[in-house]
């Protein structure tokens, strides 16, 4: 369960270089723009409980963040076992007890075997001295040479397979990776049966960005080229937003049968499920979506980085911004979409456990880590980037490296992508000033005919669109939050839906527009239990100053469910002050 001002973590500024990508915003059409862990209603503790603490009997709590409200608690719902083990960062997985994954619901294993092999010997990885720094070129402009290269690495992969199907390096065993960390295949240690999960949560973006360098470095060794460099897919450039070609090509070991037929040719990636067939409007929608998820709805380290998870924590306390946008989005555009036939669980990227099986993933989630390095070096705001909890930076992870060594490594080992030999091509970024023009007309609230009190229909099923009046926390164009909280879904189904706040124009298909505040996502998984709970919270700040609510005391906020909403219930609804950054 998660806590957005139950943090495990304090995040503080570690300024890391600035990098020099170009901006060019695009004018589409005329119009223009685009996680408190929930608390718990019961006991709390805090996840950096080592000083200041007092016995009870459900373990140690930190006095002094009981005091805090809007910053640092974790709900104890996180927590199963083991309360000494608070205030710890997750350890690296035993494989030796790596179990089965099991399918939701029945409790049966899946068809897929995930474990990784086991070996007796595990290294403290220590990143080698960068000779060659490896640029990572845009998989739509990629040139000839490294498209064979690339090629011609992964078909060595794939091969592996079935010449030593043990080997770690092998195409199979690489994809396993994703499905043992994501879908039960490992527990935390020191917790049974609680999975360790590296979705919905501030493991995201470490956990991926060492999970492709160990691949690209594999790829390079398989090849004997140490310059390999893993190409990205641009989906949010407009001339990135196709499938690219070279994944297009049936003969190639690119190419992956089980993907929506739908995805191809000149086919615009609908990262946002907006149902419009306008292709200039789906680009403004993907746009305004990036440009929301980097700038707009963000306004605390976690908003963008996911909700803080420590040794003993549920798995998926929050995802951040782009984990639950963009990331979401490509993963369930390309997914096969037929529910009752052989594929009925959306593989190969539809679904967490057979997303690695398809070699987009890999582009894919190069251009996620970009994005990461983007909101680091480029995104300008006073934002802290980095995260300095010790439960964040000591995270630890497994993998096996191109010498088919299984290392350990940390999260806080991978802040900055050019100490781990690679960087990105540059490419210009048309939504980083994708902002929405103001509201012509100050929305009148008694034009929403339908909405009600917060408090008279939560907690709240998404079957349809719901309109609920929330108060404000302060009169004015104050500097403020909206929570959704208490955020129940099934896990198997994918899940969409957006957030609009005095939306009077009920002009759903668009999203470039200024009343829209955010959205949640998210990829179906199959884990052991059916059910899961998260948060989001969405700064409101830029969004009161767009559509004048100075004089107003309450907003309307609506929600439209576009994916499997009746499969989703909301808990809270509220608005609070913005939380002051903390060190």
């Amino acid at each position: 369960m998660p806590c957005l001002q139950a943090s495990c973590t304090v995040p503080s500024t570690n300024p890391g270089s600035h990098s020099s990508f170009s901006t060019h915003p695009l004018s589409a059409k005329p119009s223009h723009f685009f996680a408190k862990p929930s608390r718990s209603r019961g006991f709390q503790v805090s996840c950096d409980a080592k000083k200041n603490v007092e016995s009870t009997s459900q373990g140690k709590i930190d006095r002094r963040n009981m005091l805090l409200g809007l910053g640092g608690l974790c709900g104890a719902a996180n927590f199963v076992s083991n309360p000494v083990a608070y205030a710890d960062p997750v350890q690296a997985p035993d494989f030796t007890k790596c179990g089965d994954v099991h399918d939701f619901g029945s409790g049966a294993a899946l068809d897929a075997k995930c474990c990784p092999p086991v070996s007796d010997k595990i290294i403290d990885y220590k990143l080698p001295p960068v000779q060659t720094m490896r640029i990572r070129p845009a998989a739509h402009r990629a040139s000839k040479e490294q498209v064979a290269k690339y090629e011609a690495a992964i078909k060595r992969m794939k091969e592996l397979d079935t010449t030593d199907p043990e080997d770690p390096r092998g195409f199979m065993q690489q994809a396993n990776i994703h499905c043992a960390y994501c879908n039960g295949g490992h527990d935390q240690v020191g917790f049974k049966d609680l999975d360790f999960q590296v979705h919905n949560s501030w493991l995201f973006f470490p956990f991926h960005r060492w999970y492709l360098y160990f691949y690209e470095r594999i790829l390079g060794k398989l090849i004997g080229d140490p310059t390999f460099a893993l190409p990205f897919w641009n989906w949010d450039n407009p001339k990135g937003m196709k499938l690219p070609p070279i994944f297009d090509n049936h003969n190639s070991p690119l190419y992956d049968a089980l993907r929506d037929p739908k995805v191809t040719g000149s086919a615009i990636a609908d990262l946002t499920f907006s149902g419009s067939t306008d292709n200039l409007q789906l680009v403004a929608n993907n746009l305004t979506l990036i440009y929301s998820e980097m700038v707009r709805s963000v306004s605390q380290t976690i908003d963008f980085m996911g909700n803080p998870y420590c040794a003993g924590t549920g798995p998926g306390p929050g995802a951040g911004s782009s984990e639950r946008g963009s990331h979401t989005g490509i993963h369930w555009w390309v997914g096969t979409k037929d529910t009752t036939g052989p594929n009925k669980f959306n593989e190969d990227m539809g679904n967490f456990y057979s997303a690695g099986r398809d070699p987009v993933f890999y582009c894919h989630h190069s251009n996620v880590d970009r994005m990461w390095t983007i909101w680091r070096d480029v995104v300008k705001n006073d934002v802290p980037k980095d995260i300095t909890s010790s439960n964040y930076l000591n995270a630890e992870f497994l993998f096996y490296d191109e010498n088919k060594r299984l290392v350990r490594v940390k999260a806080g080992d991978c802040f900055d992508q050019k100490k781990l030999g690679y960087d990105y091509d540059r490419i210009d970024l048309p939504w980083l000033n994708y902002r929405p023009p103001k509201k012509a007309a100050k929305a009148k609230v008694e034009n929403i005919s339908d909405a009600k009190t917060a408090a008279s229909v939560l907690p709240v099923n998404l079957k349809k669109t719901v309109r609920v009046i929330v108060p404000k926390s302060t009169k004015g164009e104050a500097k403020e939050r909206l929570v959704l909280e208490d955020i129940e879904t099934d896990t198997r189904k994918f899940i969409k839906f957006d957030v609009f706040i005095n939306d009077e124009d009920d002009k759903v298909e668009e999203l470039d527009r200024a009343e829209y505040a955010g959205s949640f996502a998210q990829v179906p998984h199959k884990t052991k239990k059916k059910n899961g709970k998260s948060n989001i919270s969405l700064k409101l700040t830029d969004i009161y100053k767009d559509i004048d609510v100075s004089d107003d005391d309450t907003i309307v906020v609506t929600i439209v469910p576009r994916s499997n909403g009746e499969d989703v219930t909301i808990g809270g609804i509220k608005v609070v002050p913005e939380p002051a950054q903390s060190n």
